[in-house]
């Protein structure tokens, strides 16, 4: 019955996916004498927590009640009060948690709180999959950087194009309608330059209720025209990071600010530093980052270590040619010893096409 209760809690955190950021997916259940009398989830940072949202649910009869949790409940006042406060002032009698939060400044004081407040607690309960419910929050709260999704588009031997560069469309209608889903569930899209002069992309999700994800392009040298789409439409706020000496005209700068856009100089003397902008999109309250370039830029973010997860929709054509671009460039590597291990999580069809997903397990992945 634990794991039952726990797997509802699982379900209402997973569906708020793409609404909390740069909060956690959480979901918390009440049950008192075999009948669920509570169930909340978060729905937004800054809001009600899954636990008083439960809790709310339930009223007075939260006394003597269980409460299943996936994450920890909160320890510390920030935009909210600490939820495990509240549960044990809600004379809530038990509180199973699926996993401890991963945060090191705060892991366990959630626990301490509940047990000092003479609540039983126990641990552990679908641990596996509460962990990967949160991947995004786990990495980027404890590294400090956006959790960075690489997605990719690709014929079955690995070519984003023909040798033309004619690219529309590799995989369906039904793949490209997930990789939309996808935008909504990530704060920001990262492209390089070479993507908004080649195709002139809008980089929204085009689908019902879904969340525009900032724009994020790499330009080093503020090549990025003035009448772009992603400077133009204003669907989205679009933020272009530069090297440190780019090649522009102060007035390209000036109209592009005019327009809306948010121009970041980065350290970088030739290039733009990936890392110091990664380290900027995450001040500024980004978790996680959908990376949608082509195989040059794709190849500098794994070189620097700052992709944690693929994922690769494989459509059922072959392109050929050694000209026709793949969707990894870069200088490669000399031995197979010195190849990036991946590990597959999941292989679904979608529409003609394969979905391949895939965590980088390189320790080196982590900063």
């Amino acid at each position: 019955m634990q794991e039952r209760y726990m797997r509802l809690a699982l379900d209402n955190a997973k569906a708020m996916k793409g609404q909390t950021d740069p909060n956690p997916l959480v979901g918390c259940v009440l049950v008192k004498e075999g009948r669920i009398i509570g169930v909340g989830a978060h729905l937004k940072a800054g809001e009600a927590h899954a636990e008083i949202n439960a809790l709310r649910m339930a009223g007075s009869e939260a006394k003597g009640s269980t409460a299943y949790v996936t994450l920890e409940p909160c320890s510390h006042t920030g935009r909210t009060g600490p939820c495990a406060v509240e549960l044990v002032e809600a004379g809530v009698k038990e509180v199973i948690i699926a996993t401890l939060d991963p945060n090191p400044l705060v892991s366990g004081n959630g626990v301490r709180i509940l047990e000092e407040g003479g609540v039983h607690v126990q641990t552990g309960i679908l641990e596996k999959e509460a962990v990967q419910l949160n991947d995004v929050f786990n990495y980027s709260i404890v590294n400090r950087m956006p959790y960075v999704t690489l997605k990719a588009a690709v014929s079955l031997d690995g070519k984003i194009a023909a040798k033309s560069g004619d690219s529309k469309w590799i995989t369906s209608s039904e793949a490209r309608q997930d990789v939309h889903r996808l935008r909504s569930e990530n704060q920001a899209i990262i492209v390089g330059v070479d993507t908004v002069l080649k195709d002139n992309p809008s980089l929204t999700a085009r689908i019902a209720n879904g969340r525009n994800p900032i724009r994020v392009i790499v330009d080093s040298h503020l090549r990025t025209p003035v009448d772009a789409i992603v400077t133009t439409d204003g669907l989205a706020p679009t933020w272009i990071f530069t090297a440190a000496e780019p090649r522009h005209l102060p007035e390209k700068q000036e109209r592009l600010e005019k327009a809306g856009v948010r121009l970041v100089q980065t350290s970088g003397t030739t290039k733009v530093d990936l890392k110091e902008m990664m380290a900027y999109l995450y001040k500024e309250s980004i978790s996680s980052a959908l990376l949608e370039a082509g195989g040059t830029l794709n190849a500098a973010f794994l070189e620097a270590q700052l992709v944690q997860k693929l994922i690769v929709y494989v459509a059922p054509k072959l392109i050929g040619g050694a000209l026709a671009p793949t969707f990894l460039e870069g200088s490669g590597i000399d031995k197979m010893a010195d190849a990036l291990p991946l590990a597959f999580s999941e292989a679904t069809q979608i529409g003609p096409d394969l979905k391949l997903t895939a965590y980088v397990v390189s320790d080196k992945a982590a900063n």
